[in-house]
């Protein structure tokens, strides 16, 4: 406090208002535990002995083997379109980058048309070799635990791909000529020093994925494997206990910050990876033949699986309903989307420049702890940030409609709830952390000379962020800005659980559509959340292409705390 009263007006202003946005950020976390434990005793007692263990088990399978299968594929293709030179490789830096378009529930809905009985694959097996039934041959169910694996690793990968990449890009290039001078293979090079150089970017980029992995609700229905989140979805709502969803979500969280502490175990060592002197790219190891072809399949391979099956069944399963396009459900659901994702990105943009302003007038340690916290929010969860947006938000909407009645006999319903109020807080929580790394970043570029002349000519400090710094942080803010439309635009179990009656987004559609197996009528909307997920990922390559170094700030939005 003594440090407030020594600041300007303007300091104060901008100090109280990051910290008033930490504390909503972190609202629905206390909000949670408060929900937990007013609940009975036997809720917790049955959900131990019933739910809990299948769900935690489920759930820490489901992440190895995500885990593992994202650091094959990711670490794999990041060695070689940055360690070695073949035909292709500068194509397939970027089209890498591919699959992080498509959402999970989207590439979940299409290989399920795709590998199910009555899909392509199977219809030609048994047209093929004359089966009849499924009894007459062995196929992979895709409905499963591995299918699941399989469909969230080829989207997830690319998580590690990017902070792998960035990390053999910026090691000592005279540490790695050195040991091919002493005469070390490529496959030495890489088991022996770069992937030992590179481990706290693989293990960052694990952990993005696993964070994503466990947010995930629609994959994870469709496929009927029942995880933590799954259980949350399904007790607060199928079973209509939300002091048992609450509890659920605890369990939920103490994983989250599992994987934060992996994430920042990771990083902490980060800076051996980078040299000291010069960060010339070290010499490219020449693959011809049989390898260079090895190589290309090897990178195709996950853009094909990622990206190429799921666009074209979309494209012609959508290719059918044209005529949909101009239907009242379509135009209604891409009105949500768009409006929705549109003002909860210009308010979260709005939130991190305040966030990131105030960091930079003063560090005091509850700021700085109050931005930490305000950043874990990407790692929560959809299912669990809606359990602790909603109880409060309702109990609010009650005692607005109670004072209203008592005032003005004037009844106010769901004032917040029902009018998507609810959905916009839970994007701002979530995707803050995508926009405050953005944000910055960009301030970081900004000499503090500026703000010490602007001082001097008698700028204060909100006059020095209006005619200083947002003219500069023009491209950060518009890069920003698109970053967390599309994530919100894509955003599926929070929509889900709150959004209003009646109310459907792109992303709800598709998984209402594909949850009655109504494929043709789910490929539309989601076509056109893939195209729209695509424009992250050209920036993402323009912005790989111009430099390296911007490639970790970039997705970096995503390295929490």
């Amino acid at each position: 406090m003594s440090r407030l009263r020594h600041m300007t007006s303007a300091e104060r202003f901008w100090q109280i208002a990051a910290l008033a946005v930490a504390f909503l950020v972190v609202f629905p976390l206390v909000s949670i535990g408060w929900i937990s434990f007013g609940g009975a005793g036997e809720v917790w007692g049955h959900l131990i002995s019933t739910v809990l263990p299948r769900a935690v088990s489920t759930t820490v399978i489901l992440m190895i083997g995500v885990g593992v299968v994202t650091a094959v594929l990711g670490i794999g293709t990041a060695w070689l379109t940055t360690m070695c030179r073949f035909p292709g490789q500068r194509m397939l830096d970027w089209l890498l980058l591919v699959p992080l378009a498509v959402p999970t529930y989207i590439i979940a809905f299409a290989y399920v048309e795709v590998m199910d009985y009555t899909g392509p694959v199977q219809s030609t097996i048994r047209q093929i070799f004359g089966f009849h039934t499924s009894r007459d041959y062995w196929f992979p169910e895709i409905r499963s635990l591995g299918g699941a694996i399989f469909v969230m690793s080829v989207v997830l990968y690319p998580y590690v791909y990017l902070t792998t990449r960035a990390s053999f890009l910026i090691q000592s290039a005279s540490i790695l000529d050195v040991s091919r001078t002493l005469g070390a293979s490529p496959y030495r090079v890489f088991f022996r020093v770069a992937l030992p150089l590179a481990r706290p970017a693989v293990v960052v980029g694990v952990s993005l994925a696993l964070m994503e992995c466990l947010n995930d609700i629609g994959a994870v229905t469709f496929f009927g494997v029942k995880t933590l989140t799954f259980s949350v979805y399904e007790t607060w709502l199928n079973r209509s206990s939300l002091t048992g969803a609450a509890q659920l979500a605890i369990a939920m969280l103490i994983m989250v910050f599992a994987l934060l502490w992996l994430e920042r175990f990771g990083r902490r060592k980060q800076r051996f990876d980078a040299g000291h002197a010069k960060q010339r790219q070290p010499a490219r190891f020449d693959l011809t033949g049989w390898q260079a072809g090895g190589a290309l399949v090897i990178c195709l391979v996950p853009i094909f699986l990622g990206f190429g099956i799921p666009a074209l069944l979309l494209a012609d399963r959508a290719s059918r309903r044209l005529g949909d396009i101009l239907q009242e459900p379509f135009l209604l659901s891409v009105w949500h989307s768009l409006s929705l994702a549109t003002v909860a990105s210009i308010l979260t943009v709005v939130i991190s420049i305040a966030l990131a302003y105030a960091l930079r007038i003063r560090k005091t340690k509850p700021l700085v702890m109050g931005v930490r916290f305000a950043a874990v929010g990407y790692a929560i969860p959809g299912t669990v940030l809606a359990v602790g947006i909603l109880v409060p938000l309702a109990a609010l909407d009650n005692l607005v409609d109670a004072q209203m009645k008592a005032w003005f006999g004037i009844s106010t319903g769901l004032l917040l709830v029902g009018s998507g109020v609810g959905l916009v807080y839970a994007y701002m929580v979530r995707f803050l952390a995508v926009a405050y790394g953005q944000v910055e970043g960009g301030f970081g570029k900004i000499s503090p000379h500026l703000d010490m002349a602007a001082r001097t000519l008698g700028r204060n400090a909100s006059q020095t962020l209006g005619q200083i710094h947002l003219p500069l942080l023009r491209p950060v803010l518009l890069s920003a800005l698109l970053l967390t439309f599309v994530d919100c635009m894509k955003e599926l179990p929070a929509t889900i659980l709150l959004r209003p009656f009646n109310f459907n987004t792109l992303a709800t559609t598709v998984f209402e559509a594909a949850s009655r197996e109504a494929f043709e009528d789910a490929a539309l909307p989601a076509l056109t959340i893939l195209i729209v997920g695509l424009l992250p990922v050209i920036y993402l390559a323009r912005t790989s292409a111009s430099s390296f170094r911007n490639v970790t700030s970039t997705r970096g939005r995503k390295a929490l705390v």
